[in-house]
């Protein structure tokens, strides 16, 4: 068996974008080369004028994102600030309203040992009368025992 002729092996060349590669001169295809080329050149330059638009689309829109999320974590943080506000001013008035309840169980511990003092008071007032009314009666008895031994 024959094997096929390979084609002889080409030289390497590195391989150049299409808009870089130098024009080649030929005399009998020189207008549709030129044609050609500068279809591509306009394709080419097309493309940028589109990958720049595209671009400065990309960073319209990013910037766009931006004021948009900024706009919402305003608004976020705004409720936020304002249930902030309001709970240091609810802590505020606890701390007055604990001290005003201190101040009035000291109050009424001082009522209560007061009431506590009067009805001790009360008390020994009626001890007192009472022990009077008891002196009374002994006095009244022993003059009466008195005078009825002295009439007899």
């Amino acid at each position: 068996m024959n094997s096929p002729q390979r084609p002889s092996a080409r030289t390497r060349r590195p391989h150049l974008p299409e808009c870089e590669k130098p024009p080649q001169s030929n005399p009998t295809g020189n207008d549709l080369e030129s044609s050609l080329l500068q279809i591509f050149t306009d394709h080419h330059h097309t493309s940028l004028r589109l990958r720049e638009t595209t671009v400065i689309e990309t960073e319209k829109a990013k910037k766009e994102a931006a004021r948009v999320a900024d706009l919402l974590v305003d608004k976020v943080n705004g409720g936020v600030q304002e249930s902030f506000v309001n709970e240091k001013r609810i802590e505020m008035e606890i701390r007055s309203l604990a001290a005003s309840i201190v101040r009035f169980m000291k109050q009424s511990d001082q009522w209560l040992t007061a009431t506590h003092s009067i009805n001790t008071a009360i008390k020994e007032i009626g001890d007192f009368e009472n022990w009077m009314k008891t002196m009374e009666y002994d006095c009244k008895s022993i003059t009466t025992a008195i005078h009825n031994i002295h009439k007899e």
